[in-house]
């Protein structure tokens, strides 16, 4: 079975991916912030993390170079948009392994997880 992170402010957000992703088979754990989310990768220990780019405490860009510091295989896919969004593309955040613009389709988010754990 397949752990993935799940990071980002937005619970509703994060409760609708923990619930599509487990549907797909996997285990899904969830943190509501980066300071959080560096806590849990470290707890857990992911295959897999899923992280929204603008969050409160430590934003994605912060916590995706905090973890490929010390883990630089580390399969990460981040997400950008709604109400907050913010100009990025994969290109842009070395190790970075597919990028999610919000709001995205159930198929996007399946084709990425497949994508980044492949």
């Amino acid at each position: 079975m397949v752990k993935i992170l799940v990071i980002d402010d937005d619970k509703q957000m994060s409760n609708l991916i923990r619930k599509l992703l487990i549907r797909d088979g996997h285990e899904v754990f969830t943190a509501q912030d980066g300071i959080e989310g560096v806590q849990s990768f470290h707890q857990i220990k992911p295959d897999l993390i899923i992280t929204d780019i603008v969050m409160p405490n430590k934003n994605g860009i912060e916590l995706i170079a905090d973890i490929l510091i010390s883990n630089p295989d580390q399969a990460i896919i981040a997400m950008s948009g709604g109400r907050r969004t913010l100009n990025v593309n994969s290109n842009e955040i070395h190790g970075l392994k597919g990028l999610l613009h919000k709001p995205f389709a159930y198929q996007q988010l399946q084709d990425a997880v497949k994508i980044a754990l492949n």
